[in-house]
């Protein structure tokens, strides 16, 4: 009778394995149908723009010696990007230079005058009215030296102010004067565009109601392939910084803050995708559909297959439109 027993048992055992396996495997792979909310998304274009547009001016007049910049060329702030040149400074230096020599002259021999004075009151030779005359000859040629220096200082400055300097870091968008141009002051030489790049939306009026400072958006990398968030491709998200209050030929406009835009090129469109309002929607994982004749499948808990129609893909899983109602369980195949 015991080797009745010993053969027995490991049957009943496997048995029930057998049995219960398939019950939890069922657990396992089960999901059921419920209907959400989900997002739809409009794809539009976006034209990348500078947040500020700033020009550097010519602060003398004169004539473009030096360009050193042309469209496209990157810039930091307080850069040389041009010089100008008035030949009247010049002059006007070499003409000051003269005078303070004279001056110099000049002051020497008060300083001289003044030491003999100083001798003779001394000595009783001459009255006191003299030594007042040569103290005050002194002190004018010595006024008159410093107000000539000063001049020349100014003139040196003012050639210093024909360096064209770039008020802000960015990218030259365009050179309005050439090499040889005459100018005047306050001239616009180049403008150029800040480092602050934004992407600028054009939306439908209808679409104005659904974005609000704050929303996400997805946008595509550059170039014009087809970069859909249903193939796969790499998106980046922005952020809506700004909508504005003014509806212009029934279209509203919003600016969105992207990072690393410093490469594009100022009024390049790229493809965004913004969220137009939230519908009811089925969605089930991936797994759970497959493909027969064409057709896609899902299999419910009691067995039956059924013919679904899918839309498109979410974060989640894909989207059905039609085939399954809330309540349904369905099966992994």
């Amino acid at each position: 009778m015991q080797p009745i027993f010993k053969t027995t048992l490991p049957v009943v055992v496997l048995s029930a394995v057998v049995l219960f396996a398939p019950q939890i495997k069922a657990q396992e792979t089960s999901f059921s149908v419920s209907a959400g909310q989900v997002e739809d998304r409009k794809a539009v274009f976006a034209t990348v723009e500078s947040v500020d547009v700033v020009s550097a001016r010519a602060r003398i007049g004169g004539t473009v010696a030096q360009l050193l910049v042309d469209e496209g060329s990157p810039v930091v702030a307080g850069q040389k990007i041009a010089r100008v040149v008035d030949e009247k400074i010049a002059l006007k230096v070499r003409s000051i230079d003269a005078q303070i020599q004279s001056l110099r002259s000049q002051k020497d021999l008060a300083t001289t005058t003044l030491a003999r004075s100083e001798k003779l009151f001394a000595s009783g030779a001459i009255p006191k009215a003299r030594l007042d005359e040569a103290r005050s000859g002194l002190d004018v040629a010595d006024r008159s030296l410093v107000a000539a220096q000063a001049q020349r200082q100014l003139l040196e400055q003012t050639r210093t102010e024909g360096d064209v300097l770039s008020p802000a870091g960015g990218r030259i968008l365009n050179v309005q004067e050439r090499k040889g141009s005459v100018v005047l002051p306050g001239e616009a030489i180049a403008t150029l565009a800040a480092e602050a790049y934004i992407l600028r939306l054009q939306l439908p009026e209808r679409h104005a109601i659904f974005i609000k400072e704050g929303d996400e958006v997805q946008v595509a990398e550059r170039g014009l392939g087809a970069l859909t968030p249903s193939n796969g491709a790499a998106l980046r998200i922005g952020l809506i910084r700004q909508v504005y209050p003014v509806i212009k030929q029934g279209r509203v406009s919003a600016d969105v803050e992207v990072a690393g835009l410093g490469d594009f090129f100022v009024g390049e469109r790229i493809r965004v995708w913004i969220g137009t309002g939230t519908r009811p929607a089925i969605v089930i994982p991936q797994d759970y559909l497959y493909s027969r004749y064409g057709l896609s499948f899902v299999k419910l808990s009691d067995g039956r297959e059924v013919v679904v129609q899918q839309g498109l893909p979410r974060d989640d899983g894909i989207e059905v439109l039609s085939g399954l109602k809330p309540g349904d369980v369905l099966v992994r195949p």
